[in-house]
């Protein structure tokens, strides 16, 4: 990963919390659908943003962000799912929503 690569990082560093999340949603809140949901699309950023890294002209490399920027948006989606049913609290989920839209 490049340390001067700001977005590397932060998708890297949202993907890693997402899996802590996934993890705490499937053991202690025992829901595994819309987790395993959340869990593709956030890890999903993370992997676009370094594929574009080797994008083989500009098109591709903003076909390959954008793509990213869509799995945000899904990601965002269903953290707001989880929330409105109660199986995040809202200030768990709040924490992983507010990092979305940073992004």
């Amino acid at each position: 990963m490049n340390k001067n690569n700001i977005i590397e990082q932060k998708s890297k560093q949202f993907a890693l919390r997402i899996i802590e999340l996934y993890k705490y949603l499937t053991e202690e809140k025992r829901e595994f659908i819309l987790s395993k949901q959340l869990l593709r699309s956030a890890t999903s950023i993370g992997a676009n943003v370094r594929e574009s890294k080797r994008a083989q002209s500009i098109p591709d490399f903003y076909s390959k962000m954008n793509i990213a920027l869509k799995e945000a948006e899904e990601t965002l989606y269903w953290l707001e799912l989880l929330s409105e049913s109660n199986y995040l609290e809202t200030e768990r989920a709040q924490k992983g929503i507010t990092s979305v839209k940073k992004s």
